[in-house]
Parts: C-alpha cells; structure tokens; sequence
C-alpha cells in the first residue's frame, strides 16, 4: 500500500516500493516456512513443509503485479488462501498480503465487479479463517473476536484503496478541466487578438485608400495645371501641391501609428482619435479633390465613439469609391440623419453599374463587417437611374456583445 511515509522520491518510483513490499513479505512469510521446512513435514501428518513453502509464495509474489494486474494478482492471492486452510490449522506471516491484494484491487482496477468481489472476500474472510482455526479448547469470544478483526482490516484496506482512487480520479478530471479551461483561455485571446486586428485592418485599409485616392486625383489635376502658363494654373498648381502634402502627412501619420501598434502587440491599447465630428472635414477635403459634394447632417452631438467612427469610416469609403469608379463630371450627397439610431446615405450620379471594378478590393466588405459589428446593416449598388448608393443604419446602443464579435 502507498502510504505517506513512502512518500517523496519513493513516490515516483512505484516498482521500487512493489519490490520493496514482495520484499519484506518474503522476508516476513517464506523466512519462516523454509525454517519450518527443516522437518519433514508442517502442521501435521501428511502436510510437506514444501507445500506450505508454495503457498506461502503464492500468496506474496503476485503483489508484484499488484498495479498492473491487480485483479489477476488478487485472484492468486484469493486462491491461496483458499488452499492454506485445508493445509494448516493456523495462520502463516505470509496472510498478510491479503490486504495488500485488497488495496490493489480497489485502488488500481477498473472494473466495478471485481472490487466488489474483493470486498465480499474481505467480510467473509475472517469467519472462513478462524473457522478453520478454531480451538474447541478456547473461548469462543476471543476467536469471534479474531475472525472480526481479519475481516476489517481487510476491508478498511480495500476502503483505503478505494478512497485513493476516487481522489486520483478527481484530480485527474480537475486537471482535464484545468486544461479545457487554458485551451478556451488560448482561444479567446486568439479570437480577440483576430478581431482587433480585423479592425486594425480595416483602418488600415480605410486611411491608405481614402488618402491615396484623393492623392492621385490631386496629382491629376496638378500635372495638368502645371503645363499652363497663366497665374492660375501656377496658383492651382500650388494648391494642388499643398492639398497633397498635407494629405500623405496625415495619411503617414496615422500608418505610422497603426503599424507602431501591431508591432508593440498592445491591440487593446489603440483607439482611433477621429469621430463624427470630422465629417465636415472629411468633406472639404473631398472637394478639395475636385468632386463636388454635398452634405446634409443632423446634430451628431451625444453620438457614441464606436458609431460615429464607423459612420465616418462609411462616408470615407463610399467617397473613396465615388472618386476613383464615378468617373469624370461625378457629384455626390452625403446625408446623415436620427431616428431609432444613425442612417448614412452616400449617392452619387456617376457610372454606376458601367464602372470598371477588378472585383479585389475589400471597401464595401469593410463597410458591412463595419455595421454588422455594431449590430447594424449596410447596402450598396448601382441606382437605377445611374449612379451609385450606399446606406447604412446603425444603432445608436449596440449593446455589449456585439462589440466583441471575430
């Protein structure tokens, strides 16, 4: 049996201890017999010494095999004890392997029937012993008194083995539990590492396109105002100019900082620093690209953070798109209003369903996983009277959950 005293290295050694136990019951048991063995013949006429010499071994050396086979190891036992009650008319040292065997049985074996057995052989053993043993010379008091104390140790052997297997086996469901819950932690901080840099992604996208976009409209028109000669075209030159500088310094700025994040790996540090209250902004600088556009907003005081930016994101990307797909002569209308929650509408009267589109680009994907986000919708596509519309609603309280969202 495992006890605490055979705790420490013993304890990671469990052969050593079962070759310590067979051991001392050899010791204990066969010591004895062999002794005995002297004479020609033990516990009467007609019993060899030998023969109780074979019992004895029989009843210790399957403790060997007591982790790995305890229900075989404790059927040998069983049965040699069996066969030492004809054979003696008293006990041997070496019965103290019983209990071991007990122990075994209920600690180590995985079937329910066998350590059941082995506790119906602990109660019945005592009585079949000292039944065999008894002494008509003797009181019977002390002789019931024996057969009750071999039954219990017996079975607080097999209670004890039984008890260390329920504990090994909570211990064993607490550790699978213990890794089920790292795994789902692992996965979680997966999933939000995912969807921070989703969004960072998206930013990404939004900053580079948008400004790229305004960019080369810019240099368009620049080229084409630097070949005249008058002082206008010198003037619109320089504005051109102006207006693309400041652009790809604010386009390089916000990269710098979207990159700086990915590579510090604090996605929960960054927070974009624009809002809805930018969109005027957003606008003047679309015209200052050259398409006229127009905006209609309500009172965006109170907006949140999360809405207002996505509401700002939309209108870039939609405006983007007009710039680069409307082609020449193009307007746009830009149209912010509040009801049950905040309704964008970006329309244009460009090419509409004739624009050319290498079908790779991610901005109305962008735009969509935007407002589904927050629990909203968006469409898009081409007018039916010409042109192009997107329309997006989003809830003013998009609630707890859906934030989190992959």
């Amino acid at each position: 049996m495992d006890t605490p005293a055979l705790g420490g290295p013993l304890a990671r050694h469990p052969r050593v201890v079962d070759a310590l136990v067979v051991g001392l019951l050899l010791l204990l048991g066969v010591l004895p017999a062999t002794l005995a063995a002297v004479g020609p013949e033990v516990d009467g006429p007609g019993v060899p010494a030998g023969v109780v010499l074979v019992v004895t071994l029989l009843q210790v050396v399957p403790l060997w095999w007591r982790r790995t086979r305890p229900e075989v190891a404790a059927g040998v036992v069983v049965l040699a004890h069996l066969a030492q009650l004809p054979l003696t008319d008293g006990p041997l040292p070496s019965n103290v392997a019983a209990p071991f065997a007990a122990y075994a049985v209920a600690a180590w074996s995985g079937s329910r029937p066998a350590r059941l057995a082995v506790l119906v052989v602990c109660a019945l053993s005592g009585g079949l012993g000292v039944a065999d043993w008894w002494d008509p010379e003797l009181s019977a008091v002390p002789q019931v008194i024996n057969a009750i104390f071999f039954s219990a140790v017996a079975s607080l052997c097999w209670a004890w083995g039984d008890l260390t297997r329920r504990r090994r086996e909570l211990l064993e469901r607490l550790h699978e539990q213990n890794l089920a819950l790292r795994r789902d932690r692992d996965q979680r901080v997966r999933i939000a590492a995912q969807d921070e840099r989703t969004r960072i992604a998206r930013e990404m996208h939004d900053v580079v396109a948008h400004s790229l976009a305004v960019v080369v409209v810019q240099a368009d028109g620049g080229a084409y105002a630097a070949t005249g000669s008058t002082q206008w075209d010198r003037e619109q030159a320089a504005q051109t100019l102006q207006t693309i500088a400041t652009t790809a310094r604010e386009a390089l700025a916000e990269t710098r900082r979207l990159v700086g994040v990915l590579r510090a790996d604090e996605l929960d540090g960054y927070a974009p620093t624009e809002s809805v209250a930018d969109l005027p902004t957003l606008v003047h600088r679309v015209r200052s690209s050259g398409l006229p556009v127009e905006l209609v907003s309500d009172d965006l005081d109170g907006v949140s953070r999360d809405v207002g930016l996505a509401a700002l994101r939309i209108v870039q990307e939609a405006l983007t798109n007009v710039i680069k797909h409307a082609g020449p002569g193009a307007t746009a209308s830009v149209r912010v209003r509040r009801d049950d929650g905040l309704c964008v509408t970006i329309e244009d009267d460009g090419r509409g369903a004739a624009a050319t589109d290498d079908g790779q680009g991610y901005g109305v994907v962008g735009m969509r996983e935007r407002a589904s986000a927050l629990g909203g919708h968006l469409t898009a596509g081409p007018r039916a009277g010409g042109g192009y519309l997107v329309t997006a609603h989003l809830p003013e309280d998009p609630g707890p959950t859906r934030r989190d969202e992959p």
